[in-house]
């Protein structure tokens, strides 16, 4: 079986191409967003996994549940996921869309994991730092992450910058048993 991720490219293209076409990225955007929270909604999965319900129903019932927010474009969207039994996928979908809008506009996502609160001029300070050496604009999400115990972690894309305590310490043990 295929792994979801690999399942959902196609239709993320498809839905990128269609909100590149109609240039309305930001409002696809909003609407796979909005259609991943319903499709993680327990009552919702429960629904698509009932099999009284038919393929219609199951769309019907995003489309209600998300009442005027979809354009023509999105409901036809969900009516060809649930007819190829992928709506499940949707939050996999949004994924792969907001990386490929990401990719169109230049921006690349960062998660930075701290082992304390940073201000505000402590993100902005880093994220410019980011920026300056990706050469895009950086969108930064921190976390907190106790186990690090000082320091950061940085993660943009595949790459990771790991600049924690803990990291400086595992390399400190490693060069002490060699």
């Amino acid at each position: 079986m295929a792994e979801p991720s690999t399942v959902a490219r196609p239709y993320a293209e498809a839905a990128f191409r269609l909100a590149v076409g109609g240039n309305t990225l930001a409002k696809w955007s909003e609407m796979l967003r909005a259609l991943a929270l319903v499709a993680q909604d327990e009552r919702v999965q429960a629904a698509v996994a009932d099999p009284k319900l038919t393929d219609a129903q199951v769309a019907g019932l995003f489309i209600s549940v998300l009442g005027g927010q979809l354009s023509g474009e999105a409901e036809n969207f969900v009516r060809v996921l649930t007819e190829n039994r992928r709506i499940e996928l949707l939050p996999q979908i949004r994924t792969q869309f907001e990386a490929l809008k990401n990719e169109r506009e230049g921006v690349v996502e960062a998660e930075v994991h701290s082992a304390f609160e940073l201000s505000d001029a402590q993100v902005a300070d880093l994220v410019q730092r980011l920026e300056k050496s990706t050469g895009r604009k950086v969108r930064a999400q921190v976390r907190i992450d106790k186990e690090l115990i000082g320091g950061v972690k940085l993660v943009l894309g595949d790459k990771v910058i790991d600049g924690s305590a803990r990291a400086q310490l595992t390399v400190l043990e490693t060069a002490l048993k060699a």
